[in-house]
């Protein structure tokens, strides 16, 4: 019902059964007044001297600017209130408060383009609520919050942009029993035009994500991971030879170390608890791999074995495996001499279980599940990546990857039910490929310029993967799942973040952080941060 229409039948409504008589109180210039209805048309500003026993009060072609709070303390008993054709544009909040009578409220055909989200706070006994035409391209959310009387609403002519700032509103509808007009998208041009009610809020994309740099820890090479019950993150630092854990400081808000062990030329520092007992493998460029261990936190770390030292003359990467129910570590080694090994526990320590694509130069191991069974990833200077799978106690080769030559790396992530890999190629396109029950075919290829990382992440409701670069910007991603694809989402770039070389992720006293480990420079720390764009 348009303006006009509103104003003909509130009055008729007030009037009806009314005779008209001199108020008791005085009638403000530019009103007339009854008993219980007062009409007031070109008023410069609010008028204030009411009767206290006044019912319904219509404002038309009024100057003021805007309507503050406690606008109408003075007319307590309203129970009707309207507004047209006036000049006002700015509702504050609490500009109703004290009216916790009125059923009816139209503002209409105005020039409101802000409204507080704390406008219609008190309105307890609200029935039919009107913003129709105005210049209002979005509402504030929990606008409606508190008005559970209402049971009509109407919201159309007003230019709403239909984007984030919408979906609340999409959200709320359905909700209440009420019934709620709203009209045609101005814009976005992808939906103007469209009747607001009849878009999908599930396809709105209102998540945003930030990751913002923190500060910085040793310098060095990191591998990390979380080992303990309390957040702990295990850096190797090949510079400095040795494996550092760090430990949440609640006291000091960041991450402190803890403990380090001597560990020249690392290039891995692997955790792996078994219940009280902490082991830490120290893959070694040279000097031979050890592992270490402690069966109290209270205790130190302390060397227990050197591992496989005819195997392991220059391990590149190591990962940890659960086979068969019990633990173990497989090396990737980039020796032409040596051997990629698997090495599972045995009593006190870890030894040796099978060696794997010797003569390969391996770079990479990735242990992942397909198909409900144990499968390993290697990645080499020598060939295309090679698939094996867990088969009668020893892992089998089951195929390679095609179209994947001068792969450095792979990693997998898990998404709608699919497999799939991130798999890193220092100069050329990285690519991200999916596992269709048989072998994993290309799905998508990103530049690559001086990468040697490309990680996934799920970092709360968020499938990420960043792809590192020596050269430039370290680009963020982020997984659509409508679309199976990675999108651009974020860059981290120089100068901080330098050569970097793994990613990893913690969350700990409410907070998510990102660690990453660089070459070239200190591990860089970050707070990953979740923005809310319809708010």
């Amino acid at each position: 019902m348009g303006g006009a229409g509103i104003l003909l039948f509130l009055l008729a409504w007030a009037g009806a059964g009314v005779a008209w008589s001199p108020p008791k109180g005085k009638c403000p210039p530019h009103c007339s007044c009854s008993k219980e209805n007062t009409l007031c048309e070109g008023s410069p500003e609010l008028p204030e001297s009411f009767s206290t026993t006044l019912l319904s009060l219509s404002l038309v072609r009024m100057g003021v600017s805007r309507l503050k709070a406690g606008s109408f303390l003075k007319m307590p008993s309203l129970h009707l209130l309207l507004f047209t054709s006036n000049t006002f544009s700015v509702i504050e909040g609490d500009a109703f408060i004290g009216l916790s009578y009125l059923q009816y409220l139209f503002i209409e055909d105005n020039k409101i383009g802000s409204i507080s989200k704390n406008a219609l706070r008190g309105l307890r006994s609200l029935t039919h609520l009107s913003l129709a035409n105005n210049h209002l391209e979005a509402l504030p959310r929990f606008l409606f919050r508190g008005l559970e009387t209402l049971t009509h609403v109407d919201l159309r002519g007003n230019p709403f942009q239909c984007d984030c700032r919408v979906l609340w509103l999409l959200q709320w509808m359905p909700t209440v029993n009420a019934s709620v007009g709203t009209g045609a998208c101005a814009g976005p041009p992808a939906v103007a035009q469209i009747q607001l009610n009849h878009l999908d809020p599930k396809k709105f994309k209102c998540r945003a994500t930030e990751t913002v740099f923190h500060y910085e820890v040793q310098a060095g090479l990191n591998t990390c991971s979380n080992p303990l019950g309390e957040p702990h993150m295990v850096l190797a630092q090949p510079f400095a030879g040795r494996c550092l854990i760090l430990v949440w400081d609640y006291s000091l808000q960041r991450f402190r170390p803890e403990e380090e062990l001597s560990a020249p030329s690392v290039v891995s520092c692997k955790p792996l608890v078994l219940g009280p007992r902490l082991f830490i493998l120290a893959a070694r460029l040279w000097g031979g791999s050890q592992l270490w261990s402690r069966s109290s936190p209270d205790l130190r770390l302390t060397p227990v074995q050197v591992l496989a030292p005819q195997r392991l003359l220059r391990p590149n990467d190591a990962e940890l495996l659960w086979l068969d129910g019990q633990p173990c570590f497989v090396v990737a080694d980039a020796s032409k001499a040596g051997s990629t090994t698997l090495l599972c526990r045995d009593g006190p320590g870890f030894y040796p279980r099978q060696s794997l694509h010797a003569w390969h130069r391996d770079t990479d191991a990735e242990a992942l599940e397909l198909d409900g069974r144990p499968h390993l990833l290697l990645a080499s200077a020598s060939q295309r990546p090679v698939l094996f799978h867990w088969v009668g106690g020893r892992f089998e080769r089951r195929t390679d990857i095609p179209e994947a030559e001068d792969v450095y790396a792979t990693k997998h992530f898990q998404a709608g039910g699919d497999v799939f890999l991130c798999l890193t190629r220092y100069i050329g396109d990285s690519m991200v490929m999916r596992w269709d029950g048989s072998m994993f075919r290309l799905l998508q290829q990103l530049p690559s310029r001086g990468s040697h990382v490309f990680q996934p992440l799920l970092i709360a409701r968020d499938q990420l993967a960043i792809l590192g670069s020596d050269f430039a910007f370290s680009q963020v991603f982020r997984f659509e799942s409508d679309k199976g694809i990675l999108e651009p989402l974020q860059e981290l770039g120089p100068p901080a973040l330098v050569a970097p070389r793994a990613f990893a992720q913690v969350t700990v006293a409410g907070r998510r952080f990102l660690f990453a480990a660089c070459f070239k420079g200190p591990t860089q720390i970050y707070q990953h941060h979740e923005l809310d764009l319809s708010a």
